[in-house]
């Protein structure tokens, strides 16, 4: 696992904020949220993929959105840049579970560029509020053991670039 003083040194997220940076990764903060509203499909090909549509929540004028429970997509505000020789996982920040929130990871491979997104589940029966920015998962980067012949080069590639 990479100390966090190696992430900032990597420019993994190109100007971190101060506190975003910690001893063992690099916090990931809240851009958007919605709801999926149909199905989505997983084939064995990739031609037999198709995301959910989804429909984006507002947060209000103070930056602030309510959720209820249930399951939620989210995406990260940061634009990521992973090394050609670290892989990385995503894990919710302790005060998200303490709220009864879930943030389930998932694995960032070498050589991707983007913002990432992830799922957020609401089991709190009194729901959240968020605010746009807050911190809500870190992203561990672990060196592998030999970098690989290719990196990542899949759809979500330079996803959601502003």
């Amino acid at each position: 696992m990479l100390a966090g003083d190696e992430i900032r040194r990597m420019h993994v997220v190109a100007s971190p904020g101060a506190d975003q940076v910690q001893p063992n990764g690099i916090d990931l903060s809240i851009d958007a949220i919605w709801r999926f509203v149909d199905e989505g499909v997983l084939g064995a090909s990739s031609a037999d993929r198709r995301l959910p549509g989804r429909e984006e929540l507002v947060f209000d004028a103070h930056g602030w959105l309510w959720l209820a429970p249930g399951t939620y997509g989210i995406r990260y505000a940061e634009w990521v840049e992973m090394p050609p020789y670290c892989g990385g996982l995503c894990f919710p920040r302790s005060t998200l579970l303490r709220m009864g929130l879930h943030v389930p990871t998932a694995v960032w491979d070498a050589g991707y560029a983007g913002r990432g997104e992830g799922l957020l589940l609401v089991t709190s029966p009194h729901g959240v509020r968020l605010q746009h920015g807050a911190r809500i998962v870190q992203l561990v980067l672990f060196r592998l053991s030999e970098a690989p012949g290719s990196g990542y080069a899949s759809r979500y590639q330079h996803e959601n670039r502003r």
